[in-house]
């Protein structure tokens, strides 16, 4: 095993992380390999292993012959693991997770904190599901007869989950799947498959059985033709995807082909309406943690806040004044910074083209020095402007970056366009002291969530989660809704022997 590097102060191990299938960490079958970065640094932190097809064939396969055993197992059994898989992920706070996420998505302590404690939470909520995987009893006109429909497991499912929440989404793209008693088939991103792949070590510490979750991480160049394949193989009989919407429709298409069933949560451009009576300083606070949050790399990060003309000045005031406060930088070497920098300078440089580009468009900066930092120039300071316009490209794409736009609005019907007017639908939030007036705008706005008083950025394992169609994808994830979107309804009907039929 080779020594750990240190960066900063802060070791990391430089072994290299293989695939997992059938319960053995293996090479990928041609030896390919591919260097995971830390996107802080710009350098190598070690070499993973990069899964073929061949690899997908043989995973897929196994997770097919797992299936058989796994999805008659008892709720008592399946709620056992992922209880004690819980308790184990706690651990990880103490371990080696907190340096793993640092080095690979550029973590702060408080987004390393919350990625743990939310994959122990998933776990848990998704533990209390066992036994809620129910059926129904139809009455039936035949004479003689039972109709009962059980909710069963569909079998292989592929998942693939994204780097920026990469412990807490790999968790909710493997557990109810696995918990309604399907196999899965787990893509990670190639930023953070050693983050993801604490999730899959927990689980086979708890006593998952060989088979069941298999991990292939896969080489960027790879990816295309490796996710084609899975997505069209016919024992893959469901596929979820967490991730842009340009990569969810491409997937969409494929599975199109083969008329597959899929769950995607992809892009965000949520809107915050605040109306005039609304508390200025609950909605800052909301509104500021809701946009900057792991510097504005998550799909339901606010990027939009619509203000009502009246209260427009005394808001901008305020919410400057919080965002000019905020502590941001290399969190390597300043480990109590507040946003840290994006996931690769790529991503740092085209958020800063947005914003140039919006301000030569006419756009005001009120805050933002429009220059990107750090020793692999990803740290960008949060920026916020006003007198965007449709037609810029800040207007329409998601940013994924720590951007807030403001506009105003007069009447409460001009809000709900405005809010509406986007081709994404994942989250939304309202500001009002009048909650029934609040509720009835929150209604309005097309959105698959919308929250009322409070940040767009709010999920817990039991909501069911996911857009309204568009950029930001359709199904649902988490509780009840989960369940019924990794499973099928199953008809049985029973009739009392002796019965005739007339033609």
């Amino acid at each position: 095993m080779s020594q750990p590097s240190s960066q900063n102060g802060v070791s990391y191990p430089r072994q290299p992380q293989l695939v997992y299938i059938d319960g053995k960490y293996q090479n990928s079958s041609d030896g390919a390999t591919f260097p995971v970065k830390n996107p802080m640094t710009g350098e190598t932190i070690y070499d993973c292993a990069s899964a073929t097809v061949d690899d997908y064939s043989a995973a897929i396969e196994k997770a097919h012959t797992a299936y058989q055993s796994w999805s008659k197992t008892g709720p008592s059994k399946r709620r056992q693991i992922f209880l004690k898989a819980a308790d184990i992920i706690e651990t990880y706070l103490n371990g080696d997770a907190p340096e793993i996420l640092s080095a690979e998505v550029s973590a702060t302590k408080p987004w390393v904190r919350l990625n743990i404690h939310a994959t122990a939470g998933t776990f848990r909520e998704t533990a209390g599901l066992a036994t809620h995987i129910k059926g129904e009893v139809i009455p039936a006109d035949r004479p003689g007869t039972t109709i009962l429909v059980e909710r069963q497991a569909v079998g292989v499912v592929l998942a693939i989950s994204p780097w920026n929440a990469p412990m807490n989404l790999t968790a909710r793209a493997i557990a109810c799947p696995l918990m309604c008693g399907n196999t899965i088939v787990l893509k990670p991103s190639e930023f953070s498959p050693k983050s993801q792949d604490l999730v899959v070590r927990a689980l086979m510490e708890a006593g998952l059985p060989a088979g069941c979750l298999n991990f292939l991480p896969t080489s960027r160049e790879a990816s295309p033709s490796v996710t084609e394949f899975a997505v069209k193989h016919p024992k893959i009989l469901r596929v979820n995807f967490t991730g842009g919407d340009r990569v969810g429709r491409i997937i969409a298409g494929w599975a199109a082909t083969c008329l597959k069933q899929c769950v995607f949560e992809l892009g965000g451009k949520a809107p915050v309406i605040v109306l005039e009576d609304a508390l200025i300083d609950d909605a800052v606070e909301a509104i500021v943690f809701g946009a900057l949050s792991n510097s504005g790399q998550i799909c339901m990060s606010t990027e939009r806040v619509i203000v009502h003309k009246s209260i427009s000045a005394a808001f901008k005031a305020s919410l400057l004044e919080k965002v000019r406060k905020l502590r941001y930088g290399n969190h390597l070497t300043d480990p109590d910074v507040s946003l840290s920098g994006l996931f690769t300078p790529e991503s740092a440089a085209r958020v800063l083209d947005l914003i140039k580009s919006a301000v030569d468009g006419g756009a005001t900066l009120l805050t933002g020095d429009m220059e990107i930092t750090g020793p692999n120039k990803t740290i960008l300071a949060p920026h916020v402007l006003e007198g965007v316009k449709p037609g810029m490209d800040v207007y329409s794409h998601e940013t994924f970056g720590p951007i807030i736009i403001l506009s105003e609005f007069e009447t409460d019907e001009e809000a709900i366009a405005s809010a509406n007017d986007s081709d994404f639908s994942l989250c939304a939030s309202v500001f009002s002291r009048d909650i029934m007036r609040a509720l009835d705008v929150a209604r309005a706005v097309r959105a698959g969530s919308c929250h009322v008083n409070g940040p767009t950025v709010y999920v817990e394992a039991t909501l069911p989660n996911g857009g309204t169609g568009g950029g930001s994808g359709y199904g649902r994830f988490g509780g009840v809704a989960g369940v019924e979107a990794f499973t099928e309804r199953k008809i049985l009907t029973l009739a009392k022997p002796g019965m005739k039929y007339a033609f």
